[in-house]
């Protein structure tokens, strides 16, 4: 039964009743204009409890009610309010339950609502409409996705073939305690949150653990965890969540929003470049539009101007709510206002620190240029090698760098494109020290480079498996080290995600290494620089170089990596360079 609340202007109705087609019931909150009258409506479907979440905690639903708009706040199957068995990113999209679907068109069926529907949230409220989207609500006309993913192998649970250990084993946990009224009864429920309630004190040491898998304090409860770690290849389990294989059954205009230091980064690229290219209608393809700040993580995140310990000055705090009103206006009321002809791409360029529209992503006047690694110090910082880095490629023989990865000491995290664990800009001469390094000569001009970012590095290692992960920096003049984007990836996925080869041993092969993406322009006096180590804990899952099977394995051995950079294998970083406004 329904709960009303009064407010002079608004209604508050709690707990509506949402059937699903199975016969399941989803209950959800509804924030409307008071009186009589049909309204566009904006759903928010997630899995952090209706009454808290992201929207409500910006002031989404009061927002857009004043301005015309009912908005319903739906908690996902099997949370809180809702009934059902809740397993990640199952319930959405073309398969047996379509959640979102029926919710649509639930709303649209609502004397409040003129059949206008809208979908609002990210994260996994990005997720929920991603995957709707896949079904075709026929009454769902434009969504405002925040900081979601694509291929929920490669931006949620992997990345490069590593497990995001330091965000995963933090959802997991978070994501089951709050839920364990559906999962536990009786005098079970409070023993089972004590126990969690000690895991969440111990959480560092749980991820130092092996093997990972099976994780004991979720059996039983939140078995889709181990389902996860028993899965490190991507295949049929990963493809039924997949929303980039389908984007040519997607027919929604979208509103993309990411992040440089979001862990969802490259979801969101994938989405824009898929959809403008593969959507099934004209109309489809020509609305989607994509804005990227210098942001972490979380709707808070986009009205604050830091990122990490870096400040990015005020043009990097927006307003998340006004920055959606436009869109909806226009799809949902069919508001002449202009949102269209702006230019479909918006970015926020770190260095000038200042926001650009443009064309398309990546730029159509990009300039990809090879920088490369050499040996010769750079004078620049003290690190295993303290390498050089040039657009002249090497002319002949130089000493390769080798290093020793032990899983027992690795390089620890700071900051990047991570969640559950401190993201964004931190200073990484700390952790540079412990890593090979290649720094380029202080520039005399300005230097931009905004795209997709990737590595080549030619390389061995003594053991049949190991990591190879690569991180850009901007160094300012006073030595600061300016993390901008980075990747991972584990040896045996070189060639295939599906189809892993060991390593022979001391063998030279190619890596390459998506880092993703950056918009940077790095100003006179600054120094590039490319790090190259094979680490990042607990952001990454270790690899134990043995080569034996992933996250089932307790015990590993240390690894000599060797990268070469000489005439014949000349390792090298690929950046996006634009000109023009230099």
């Amino acid at each position: 039964m329904a709960e009303e609340e009064h407010q002079p202007d608004l209604i508050h109705e709690k707990n509506l009743e949402v059937p699903m087609r199975d016969g399941t019931i989803l209950r959800a909150n509804l924030t409307r204009p008071r009186g009589e009258g049909a309204f566009p409506a904006l759903v928010e479907r997630t899995p952090y409890n209706k009454e808290g979440g992201s929207e409500n905690a910006i002031g989404a639903p009061e927002f857009f009610a004043k301005r015309g708009y009912a908005v319903i706040v739906q908690d996902a199957r099997g949370r809180f309010a809702s009934a059902g068995e809740f397993y990640p990113f199952r319930d959405d999209g073309a398969g047996l339950n379509r959640d979102g679907y029926d919710t649509v068109e639930w709303v649209a069926a609502q004397p409040w609502c003129n059949g206008q529907v809208g979908m609002i949230g990210g994260s996994y409220s990005g997720a929920t409409q991603y995957r709707n989207a896949l079904s075709r609500p026929p009454h769902l006309r434009a969504l405002f996705a925040r900081e979601s993913s694509a291929d929920y192998y490669q931006e949620w649970v992997y990345r490069g073939g590593a497990f995001e250990l330091g965000f995963c084993l933090s959802w997991a946990h978070t994501v089951t305690i709050g839920n364990l009224g559906h999962l536990v009864a009786g005098e079970e429920v409070e023993r089972r949150r004590a126990a969690l309630d000690q895991v969440k004190k111990d959480l560092e040491d749980w991820y130092g653990r092996l093997p990972l898998y099976p994780c004991p304090f979720l059996e039983g409860l939140s078995d889709w965890y181990n389902a996860w770690l028993e899965h490190p290849e991507d295949g049929p389990y990963w493809w039924r969540f997949n929303v980039e294989k389908f984007h040519d059954q997607i027919e929604t205009p979208i509103y993309h929003l990411g992040g440089w230091y979001d862990i969802f980064l490259g979801g969101t690229l994938k989405h824009y470049l898929g959809l403008k290219r593969r959507a099934r209608t004209e109309q489809a393809r020509q609305g989607q539009r994509l804005i990227i700040g210098p942001w972490v993580h979380g709707p808070a995140n986009i009205g604050s101007r830091a990122a990490g310990e870096f400040d990015f000055g005020p043009a990097a705090a927006q307003d998340f709510n006004q920055l959606r009103l436009p869109w909806f206006d226009h799809w949902l009321k069919g508001a002449e206002n202009g949102v269209m002809e702006e230019p479909p791409v918006r970015i926020f360029v770190m260095g000038r620190n200042e926001w650009r529209s443009e064309a398309d992503w990546p730029l159509p006047d990009t300039r990809y240029a090879n920088y490369y690694l050499h040996e010769g110090r750079s004078g620049s910082i003290d690190s295993l090698n303290d390498g050089a880095l040039s657009p002249v490629p090497p002319a002949g023989s130089e000493q390769p760098d080798s290093f020793v990865y032990d899983p027992y000491r690795p390089v620890p995290t700071l900051g990047g494109n991570t969640l559950g664990i401190p993201g964004g800009v931190y200073d990484q001469r700390q952790v540079d020290a412990l890593c090979l390094t290649y720094t380029s000569a202080p520039l005399d001009r300005e230097l931009e480079v905004t795209g997709p970012v990737k590595a080549r590095l030619y390389a061995l290692s003594s053991s049949p498996d190991t990591d190879w992960v690569v991180r850009l920096e901007d160094v300012h003049p006073d030595g600061y080290s300016r993390n901008l984007c980075d990747g991972i990836l584990r040896a045996r996925y070189r060639n295939s995600f599906a189809r892993p080869e060991l390593l022979d041993p001391g063998k030279v092969y190619c890596f390459e290494v998506d880092l993703w993406a950056t918009s940077n322009v790095f100003l006179p006096g600054h120094r590039l620089r490319v790090v190259v180590t094979s680490s990042s804990f607990p952001r990454f899952d270790r690899n134990l170089n043995t080569g034996g099977p992933i996250n089932k394995e307790a015990a590993g051995q240390v690894a000599i990596n060797t990268v070469l950079h000489d005439m014949l294998r000349p390792s090298h970083v690929v950046l996006p360079l634009i000109e023009r406004h230099v």
